[in-house]
């Protein structure tokens, strides 16, 4: 194996464990100091965000402010602010909050199915037989996580569940809007800019619902959550993608849930029986079956993650 590959492999993995352990992180500071999501979201949202543009100016200088030279980047930055930005991360802290980061990372990790549908719909093509066959598996897999093989009831809470389908929703959201941005300005200013923007109806809410007194273990996993499980989390997966192809990156980061899971079950005693680990492992192969050789004329998309 080269020294790229191996660097971009390092990267992706790393990348994605970060992001992985800073749900495990909320889930702490959430269940245990009773931190609100929201503020959270916002506090991450304006911090991360700044964080981004400072490395975004010491790389491109000035460079930074031509994406609001014409309208229609403005426009677009503001819907994937508003539309994909904010619904991603706010949907999969309250998931995290009325359930678990194993359950609500897994969940989320169902956004390129979304994807898959959403551009199915949009071109009026059908699916891939392996698309279908991945939104088949996909669905199995979360019936048996959310009910732990008692297909007649749920034993997740239902808000868990919902705000975890809606993450996945997010995500999809997430990766569609800015796909024009991306053709003509660096990843890290356009997330950057959309944080900064969705931080924005959150002011009040940083301002007036800060934690009354919060303890120094929960500091230091808040700064982890936005440092290392947002802005190093995205800097590596970037990095990545200068050795790796989209497809090998979108396996690897299976390493989030797996990750998020790990930790959960170890630091946070949440328990994973044998039908949730089946579930979960059969979300999580879709991943590796999206990455699958497709004759070209088979092909509907080439997922960018």
């Amino acid at each position: 194996m080269n020294q790229n590959k191996t660097k971009g492999l390092l990267f992706a993995i790393l990348g994605s464990v970060l992001w992985g352990g800073s749900g495990t992180a909320a889930q702490f500071v959430f269940h245990h100091q009773s931190i609100d999501p929201i503020w959270l979201v916002g506090v991450r949202l304006l911090t991360a965000g700044s964080l981004l543009i400072v490395y975004s100016f010491l790389k491109n200088g000035r460079k930074i402010f031509t994406i609001f030279y014409t309208k229609s980047n403005i426009l677009w930055l503001i819907l994937f602010a508003l539309l994909g930005m904010v619904p991603s991360q706010l949907t999969y802290f309250l998931a995290i909050k009325f359930g678990n980061a194993a359950t609500a990372t897994i969940l989320q990790f169902m956004g390129p199915l979304f994807i898959i549908l959403a551009l199915a719909v949009g071109s009026r093509t059908l699916p891939r037989r392996i698309d279908v066959i991945s939104i088949l598996v996909a669905l199995i897999g979360t019936l048996l996580l959310v009910t732990k093989g008692n297909l007649g009831s749920l034993a997740l809470a239902p808000l868990a569940v919902s705000w975890g389908l809606m993450a996945g929703v997010g995500q999809a959201n997430y990766t569609l809007i800015p796909r024009r941005l991306l053709k003509n300005f660096d990843a890290s200013l356009v997330t950057g800019w959309a944080m900064l923007i969705g931080s924005i109806p959150f002011a009040k809410i940083i301002i007036t619902n800060r934690p009354a007194s919060i303890d120094p273990a929960s500091i230091l996993l808040i700064v982890y959550i936005i440092v290392g499980g947002t802005m190093l989390s995205y800097l590596f997966y970037l990095s990545s993608l200068n050795y790796l192809k989209p497809d090998t990156t979108g396996m690897l980061s299976s390493f989030e849930p797996l990750t998020a899971t790990l930790l959960s079950i170890l630091l946070l005693g949440v328990h994973f029986g044998l039908a949730e680990t089946i579930g979960g492992l059969l979300i999580l192969t879709t991943a590796f079956l999206q990455a699958l050789p497709t004759k070209k004329k088979d092909c509907l998309i080439k997922m960018h993650y």
